[in-house]
């Protein structure tokens, strides 16, 4: 890796950027950039850089979205005035809009519950938690998400049935959501406050809008700081030098055009948590898989390193003569306060998605999926016997895999290559299931390659993996499902649904998935562990 002590970071607005000049290939890439006059392009984001479709508002990641959003701050004042006696804030939401909310509200130390799953023991916690003091913010983009809706739902009956009348019941909403959407006209029926999302960004992880604002702000979240440190930094964006996101833009696009087409995401212990998360859904659909992020949990932890890894840390601010990396040695780190990192990872993934010529308005994969799970909610997912049922866990191998969990494991482990990857997605609750994540390690020290770790349709930029991807499902047995309010089916069958969209959309583009059922969860994941354990033997 590179000594990140041996050349000077390029350096604006609080944020700095350690390394990305000694990458290969990213000093002549960033020239070769801005000889086309790329830097101003973007920063003043043409629409035709995004083509016809974006023009002329719908454009992703406006970079002067922060400045638009101060329009929000006196609403925003009033709004939590009016709700104070409400001091549970719950955000409901799907397809990443939760992302940026929850690093500012976990970076800040503001309390706020996130319901991006449909898992039926999760959503049943989260409505028994300080019921009559809840606010939830339902957040949605322009597409109508069954996920929310049902979420709507479930909460608008629980508040009813608590004894609120309906103009009571309504008080206990917000919906942010893009002016026109489905979502919006919902609202207005139910007669809820309706903040409308800036109609001028279109990216799928917002940050400095609404959609990140409001809920954190509602939480308690000083963001008008969050605003100001944007501000700070946007002054750099389009700078033919001095522009820290430029730089790693450039690095990251030299890497993946040259091999490195892996980012490892490591936060170095100064105070940004969960920023990685929200980076890696960017990357992730942005760049249409091309850019394959791995969060990883620990400087120390197995997935830093790799042959095709780019490490990259990232942080807050360093005291005097810390070395960047928090215990690891990466390639580029980067820090600054968590304003200026949401405005230069955009910036830097729009260079990065330039450089690889993909259009990130583009989620095939992902509409797929969903297509796919609207298709077996209305049928059911196609039937199917396990090939083997051992302990706690159904095997559902796939065709062409020896059929009991050992065999299965280990040719779907043994099927990673140099050039593969592996993706874990567990449909479980990742509160009372908070151990399948310690999955992720084990396999990455296995392996030696790349694995990725989701939680069910919440992570999505799992959908977005490179076509070398091998992917290993985990879904669960319900204890107790839970209708939802006014649909023929409940939640257990739409994480079902979900899965099995999931599956087809992965099996459609000939990945190869291992669906590991399990019917005890806390006995599964141990069976599992040690399975991955023999594996490695």
């Amino acid at each position: 890796m590179s000594d990140l002590t041996a050349d000077p970071a390029v350096v604006a607005g609080g944020l700095a950027v350690h390394g990305a000049d000694a990458v290969d290939g990213a000093t002549r890439l960033r020239e070769e950039l801005v000889g086309r006059g790329l830097p101003a392009r973007l920063a003043a984001e043409a629409p035709s850089r995004w083509g016809p479709d974006a023009e002329p508002a719908a454009r992703p990641g406006r970079r002067d979205a922060h400045r638009r959003s101060r329009e929000l701050l006196p609403q925003l004042a009033e709004l939590a005035a009016e709700l104070e006696d409400l001091d549970h804030v719950v955000l409901a939401g799907a397809d990443g809009v939760t992302a940026a909310a929850e690093t500012i509200a976990r970076t800040l130390g503001r309390p706020l519950t996130v319901l991006d799953s449909t898992d039926p023991g999760r959503v049943r916690a989260v409505l028994a938690d300080r019921l009559e003091r809840t606010v939830v913010v339902l957040a949605g983009t322009s597409d109508a998400t069954v996920e929310t809706d049902s979420h709507r739902r479930a909460y608008w009956q629980a508040f009813l049935d608590a004894g609120m009348g309906e103009a009571e019941a309504a008080r206990h909403f917000v919906v942010v959501t893009a002016p026109g959407s489905p979502l919006e006209a919902v609202a207005d029926e139910m007669g809820v406050v309706v903040l409308p999302a800036d109609p001028q960004v279109a990216g799928r992880v917002p940050a400095l809008t609404a959609f990140g604002l409001v809920p954190a702000a509602l939480a308690g979240a000083e963001v008008t700081a969050l605003l100001d440190d944007a501000e700070a930094f946007s002054a750099s964006l389009g700078r033919d030098a001095d522009d820290p996101a430029l730089a790693l833009g450039a690095a990251l696009g030299a890497a993946a055009t040259g091999g490195r087409g892996a980012v490892a995401l490591v936060g170095d212990g100064t105070g940004l948590d969960g920023l990685g998360d929200w980076v890696a859904r960017l990357l992730a659909v942005s760049t249409g898989g091309a850019v394959l992020p791995v969060v990883v949990e620990t400087p120390t932890a197995p997935g830093v390193t790799g042959p095709d890894v780019l490490t990259v840390s990232y942080g807050g601010a360093l005291a005097a003569g810390d070395v960047p990396g928090g215990g690891c040695a990466p390639h580029v780190a980067v820090n600054g306060p968590l304003g200026a990192h949401f405005l230069a990872w955009e910036y830097a993934t729009a260079v990065a998605a330039t450089v690889l010529g993909v259009d990130p308005l583009d989620r095939p994969d992902d509409a797929a999926s969903t297509a796919h799970t609207r298709r077996f909610l209305e049928s059911g997912p196609p039937a199917q016997a396990p090939s083997h049922t051992e302990g706690a866990i159904e095997v559902y191998a796939p065709p062409g895999s020896p059929a009991d969990l050992d065999g299965a494991l280990r040719h779907l482990l043994d099927g990673v290559d140099d050039a593969g990857h592996l993706a874990v997605t567990a449909y479980l609750d990742r509160v009372a299931d908070a151990d399948t994540a310690r999955l992720r390690p084990l396999l990455a020290e296995a392996l030696r390659r790349p694995v990725t770790f989701g939680w069910g349709a919440a992570g999505e930029h799992h959908r977005a993996g490179r076509p070398a991807g091998s992917y290993l499902q985990l879904t669960g047995a319900v204890d107790g499902d839970l209708p939802v309010p006014g649909r023929p089916y409940s939640f257990g069958q739409l994480q079902a649904a979900q899965a099995a969209g999931d599956r087809q959309a992965q099996a459609d583009r000939g990945r190869p998935v291992l669906r590991l059922h399990l019917t005890d969860r806390a006995a599964g994941l141990a069976q599992l562990r040690d399975a991955i354990g023999r594996w490695r033997a």
